[in-house]
């Protein structure tokens, strides 16, 4: 699904020029028979090695798995671990940063140590450990709370650590399969594998909600079928890419250029801060302070890259936004009407768009926006597509604010200290009057069997008071009742006649929405027998005669019409009509009627009304600006820095994914706002970073370092320390 996830499949020899290739284009490689070489088969007719389709189908379920897994973890911490929503997205967050602060470990354990092949397998083995873990986890009636957390997180961190291992490899290793003769075949291959990462992701992220949500087990969503499906698909990619080990062509590791970056820049700063007081001549870069131990070269292609990284200072902050669909956006979908006309889509789901906007946006932009723009002349440079790629992200959070406002309009009302609400239920026979302390919060006479207009506040002179309610039945007497009612909750108080004398109770009420966008329901029984409901699938509910109220069940969202009710007289039916997302229910069994119970129900937390396709805007906006961003962004970054130096850059570019999640849960941890605020927060400093990114990038210049290594080996020129003489000015992007 993200973006950086699926541009790490362009680590080695890709075209500076384009990051994707039609799959469509045109093959030169002789048709005919399949040549099984002995060293390296071919597929059918062409110059691809055999050795890619098992890499391929390899990506592919890895992709399945990894995103699968994700795609529920938010509702997991939220809905099975009962994490707040701050917490549980700033889980989701220190996951998906740890992801990609781990492939400079796989780096250099592959460049360094073990090679790719090796490093591929083993850590693959930990992923697959990381995933078993996980979902044994998630089985409810393995140990307590706290084993659950525990097997979670040591699940997760196995997880980033092979999936973040293998990122840096798989990729490459598919580009070391093919012949250097045979570029156009390699450059082919980097789109399929692409095509391959986006096909998993695109399934994965539809396919396990519904095992989540649609299966049930242990009573309840299937957390367990969720993560344990991904982890059969990481075992299956285990197992293809173990089936080809005798048709890859595996080279030795070389050392890891990371390492030496690293470590030229070390010695420079320790040399320049030794040499600080000495009467040393000046030197015109401070890398330049490295060269008594490191070679001309390696300075200056470090020099090149340490602009590139400079330039990426600003970009974690577009990760800040990306990486929140599958924590904050979730979240607000499980707060909207997800029914699309008879098909239910579960709030996970929606992330399902992302993948398959990207396959549909990327030839449109490359085939259709961006020859338009040339044809009109318009210079539409790489730090411009960047900087767009950044306001269309902000805007897509501008929109999410507004659909966040809308939701909240039909909230629950949020009491602060020494403050409380109160809603009245009148089951009595006429109008009645309420007043509290002696005042009319109400203004006028209660209505009998009528859904209460809204909640009404009470000022409370501590954490908790004990106040005198006085009823009055029109026409009647009027009686009086003391409640004691705490801070910062929600009640209502029910009235109603026994023995011929106005009565009433005082009850507690659910304060939030439930969660999943699923249904609450709760019953008062108002007739003179003790009644059983069964609610299909859930436990029997049992409320006691004269006024007995049960506690809150939730339900998935659907039409309850004939609902099975036990009592001393026998068995009646019940019609509950539809209990809609988000909505919470009271139900007041009032007598029987033949084979059916009478009921009234009262509407207590409106429903979802704000409707899922709603977030369509938000989606169709981050992925436009996705495919302006990043895969722009790393084309650029890649013709900016020498071959032996776009490792370095790839990590550079990783890493700004993983500070872009460090931003997110920095923000959640340590200024929860209100959810629309948040959005607002995190567009405007989308709007800021981009116009410091903009100004960066007008004084940038860019260079061709291939033709700059000719000219230094033909001594032409010295690399100056700021690039700017290297080319005219027109260059500027």
């Amino acid at each position: 699904m993200e973006a950086r996830g699926k541009m790490n499949a362009f680590q080695r020899d890709v075209s500076k020029e384009t990051l994707f290739t039609s799959i469509s284009a045109g093959d030169d490689a002789p048709k005919g028979a399949c040549t099984l070489q002995k060293k390296s088969p071919k597929l059918c007719g062409t110059n691809y090695p055999l050795s890619i389709a098992f890499i391929v189908v390899n990506e592919f379920c890895e992709r399945f798995s990894y995103y699968g897994m994700k795609a529920v973890l938010t509702l997991y911490f939220l809905n099975f671990l009962h994490w707040d929503e701050n917490l549980s997205t700033s889980m989701y967050h220190a996951f998906s940063g740890l992801c990609y602060f781990t492939p400079l470990i796989g780096a250099i354990i592959a460049d360094s140590w073990l090679g790719k092949f090796k490093t591929i397998i083993y850590l693959s083995i930990v992923y697959v450990i990381g995933h078993v873990i996980k979902s044994v986890g998630a089985i409810p009636v393995v140990g307590d709370q706290v084993l659950h957390v525990a097997l979670s997180m040591v699940g997760l961190s196995l997880i980033a650590f092979g999936t973040g291992g293998i990122k840096p490899c798989v990729a490459a290793f598919g580009g070391d399969q093919f012949e250097e003769e045979h570029a156009s075949e390699r450059s082919k291959f980097f789109s399929v594998f692409y095509l391959s990462i986006n096909a998993g992701s695109l399934i994965s992220t539809f396919v396990t909600p519904v095992l989540r949500g649609d299966v049930k087990c242990f009573g309840g969503d299937c957390f367990a079928l969720a993560f344990g499906v991904p982890a059969v698909l990481m075992v299956l990619a285990l197992v293809v890419f173990i089936s080809g080990s005798g048709l890859y062509k595996k080279t030795p590791p070389r050392g890891n250029i990371l390492l030496q970056v690293c470590q030229c820049v070390g010695f420079a700063i320790k040399n320049r801060v030794k040499n600080r007081s000495r009467l040393i001549p000046k030197r015109e870069h401070w890398l330049d302070w490295a060269s008594e131990k490191y070679s001309k070269q390696l300075i200056n292609e470090v020099k090149m890259v340490t602009r590139v990284l400079f330039l990426f200072i600003p970009l974690p902050m577009f990760w800040a936004l990306f990486d929140q669909q599958g924590s904050r956006w979730t979240l607000q979908a499980t707060k909207m009407d997800a029914d699309f006309g008879g098909l239910i889509l579960k709030p996970d789901q929606m992330q399902f768009l992302n993948p398959l906007l990207i396959l549909i946006f990327i030839p449109i932009f490359d085939l259709g926006l961006y020859p338009l723009l040339n044809l009109c002349r318009l210079n539409f440079t790489p730090i411009k597509k960047m900087a767009t790629g950044m306001i269309l992200a902000a805007l897509a959070f501008a929109a999410a604010a507004i659909i966040e406002v809308k939701i909240n309009e039909r909230d629950m009302p949020k009491p602060v200290p020494k403050e409380s609400f109160l809603q009245v239920l009148n089951l009595a026979d006429n109008k009645v009057q309420v007043t509290v302390q002696d005042r009319d919060l109400f203004q006028q006479p209660i209505e009998t069997f009528q859904d209460p207009a809204e909640y009404l506040k009470l000022i409370l002179s501590g954490k908790q008071q004990t106040l005198r309610f006085n009823l009055q039945e029109t026409p009647g007497p009027a009686s009086a009742f003391n409640y004691t009612v705490e801070e910062k909750s929600v009640y209502s108080l029910i009235v109603y006649k026994a023995g011929g004398s106005i009565s009433s109770r005082l009850i507690t009420d659910m304060q939030t929405k439930p969660g999943k966008g699923m249904a609450a329901v709760r019953f008062i029984n108002a007739w003179e027998q003790n009644v059983n409901i069964t609610l299909g699938g859930q436990e029997d509910i049992s409320v006691n005669k004269s006024y007995g109220v049960s506690g809150y069940t939730t339900l998935e969202r659907g039409n309850y019409n004939t609902r099975k009710c036990r009592t001393e007289t026998g068995e009646f039916s019940l019609d509950l009509g539809l209990l809609d997302f988000g909505a919470s229910y009271t139900v007041v069994i009032i007598n029987a009627s033949g084979n059916t119970l009478n009921a009234w129900k009262s509407e207590d937390i409106k429903a979802n009304h704000i409707h899922l396709a709603w977030q369509l805007p938000q989606y169709l906006l981050i992925s436009a600006g996705e495919v302006m961003f990043s895969i722009t962004g790393l084309a650029f970054s890649y013709s900016q820095a020498p071959v032996s130096m776009k490792s370095v850059l790839q990590a550079g570019w990783l890493l700004t994914v993983a500070f872009g999640n460090v931003i997110v849960l920095i923000v959640a941890q340590a200024a929860p706002l209100e959810q629309w605020a948040e959005f607002v927060l995190f567009a405007g400093l989308l709007f800021a970073v981009c116009i410091l990114f903009s100004i960066m990038g007008y004084f940038y210049i860019s260079v061709d370092p291939e033709d700059l290594k000719e000219k230094e080996e033909k001594g032409e020129m010295e690399m100056p320390s700021n690039m700017i003489n290297l080319v005219p000015k027109k260059a500027k992007l």
